[in-house]
Formats: structure tokens, sequence, C-alpha cells
């Protein structure tokens, strides 16, 4: 199977020259990986326009609203982005439920809404807490489990097999909120072990062998091969790596 790369470019780049000369970069770094690039909304037209149907490279949005349309001053509706040739959607991600509060309530709405229009959701579950050290590692894995089965449940209530393909439709991501942004990635082998633990839970709530599952939070060049050296781990999401380009070729060429 092919491992996904997401790139997250979050509030960057400041301009649209910049957005179009990073986009061009990774397009032309790809070979046979799936390649995700989520830009600020403002760009994705824009760089929708450079995607043709023999490109390698999809376009994902950072977030959405619920609704189809009405009076939402500021948001943006998956109608909109399907018609702009959106394919992906990051919905949950810890920066919109720390900054935002965006509640697991508010979350679930946004994947049904997701479910229905046809955009492939990158839904972002993890622990806040930091783990306290080789003594504590199991207690703090068996914590980060209880709280990611109680987000799981709650942002895919409603969700079903009948609303869309599943297997096409879902993705997960499990990043661990203490790691993102800093030098204390997850251990590789503790993340395989949750997202063993995450996978198992969408094996039972829809019945498939197949579900994917990333690992995201301070992904680099560094320690990319660390993570998806595992079979369980079907890919990464990656933050401010995704701006480098140095870092964007040595980890879509590790990938490879």
């Amino acid at each position: 199977m092919k491992k996904i790369i997401i790139f997250n470019w979050k509030m960057n780049p400041d301009s649209l020259k910049e957005a179009k000369q990073l986009f061009n970069f990774v397009s032309k770094q790809i070979k046979n990986e799936e390649i995700v690039v989520c830009p600020p909304f403002v760009y994705l037209s824009r760089l929708a326009s450079f995607i043709n149907k023999n490109s390698k490279i999809k376009l994902g949005a950072q977030n959405l609203f619920f609704e189809s349309q009405g009076a939402y001053t500021g948001e943006i509706s998956p109608k909109m982005l399907k018609n702009l040739g959106v394919e992906y959607v990051i919905i949950g991600h810890s920066e919109r439920r720390r900054y935002l509060k965006e509640t697991d309530e508010m979350i679930n709405k946004k994947v049904l809404a997701a479910a229905k229009t046809g955009l492939k959701t990158v839904l972002c579950v993890g622990e806040e807490k930091h783990r306290l050290g080789i003594k504590n590692r199991k207690l703090e894995i068996k914590k980060a489990k209880k709280i990611i089965k109680n987000q799981l449940g709650k942002d895919l209530k409603g969700i079903h097999n009948s609303l869309s393909k599943i297997y096409d439709f879902l993705i997960v991501a499990y990043e661990p909120v203490w790691a993102i942004g800093s030098d204390n990635f997850c251990h590789p082998a503790d993340a395989r072990e949750i997202i063993k633990f995450i996978k198992n839970i969408l094996n039972s709530k829809f019945k498939t062998q197949s579900q994917k599952v990333l690992y995201g939070g301070s992904v680099d060049s560094k320690n990319i091969g660390s993570f998806i050296k595992y079979p369980e781990i079907n890919g990464v999401l990656v933050g401010g790596a995704s701006l480098e380009k140095n870092e964007i070729k040595k980890i879509i060429k590790i990938a490879n």
C-alpha cells in the first residue's frame, strides 16, 4: 500500500507567489506516493488550476463548516470546496480544538457534512499530555488510548458505511498534541501501538480491515523513516517541514 503524505501549510506562506512556487516544487518531486497539499483557503482556487487529470498531487483544505450554505460569515462550505476541486479536508486538528475551541460535537457535524459531500476526511485525534518517561510510559499510553477512544466515539457518531464508502472516505491522523511544533516527536513504537489501537476501533465499528491511519507530530526527514517503516502506519501528516524545500524533497524521497 502506498504511503500517504499530507502537507499541512497551516497559515503559510504570506503570498500567492510563494504558494505557487512551493506547490509546483512539491508536484515535481512526486513519483509513486500519494501526496496531499493543504494550503490556506485563499490559495485553493489558484492552486487548483495547476492540477490536471494526470497530476499525482492532490488538494486538501484545512477545515470546513458543517452547513451547505447560509448566513455563516467567514465560513466555507463542503460544496464550495468540492466545486473548487478539493478532494481532502482536515477536520479536528488540535490547533482548532485548542485555539478555536472546537468541540467533538462540532467536529462530528463537520465529519458528517464531509461524508455527505464526498470529501475525503482526515480526522485528527490525540492526547495533550506529554508522556513522563520510561517508568510512566505504559500508564501514559493507557491514558492516551482512553482519550482517543472517547474522541473517536464522539467524532464519528452517526457515521456508517451507507453514508460513503468508508474505506475511501475516512483517514484518521493520530497527533499527540504535545509533539506538535516541538522536537518531542512520539516514539515510533508508541505511535505504532496507538495506531493499531485506533485501527481496532475502526475495524470494529465499520467491519473493515483496511482503514488508513497516519501519524502527525513534528514529522520531518530525520524521523519519517522510523514511522513509515511500520506497515500499520499508513503515512504522515506533516506541518512545519512541509514549508521547507529541502525537507519536502527528502521526505518524499524517503517515503518512496
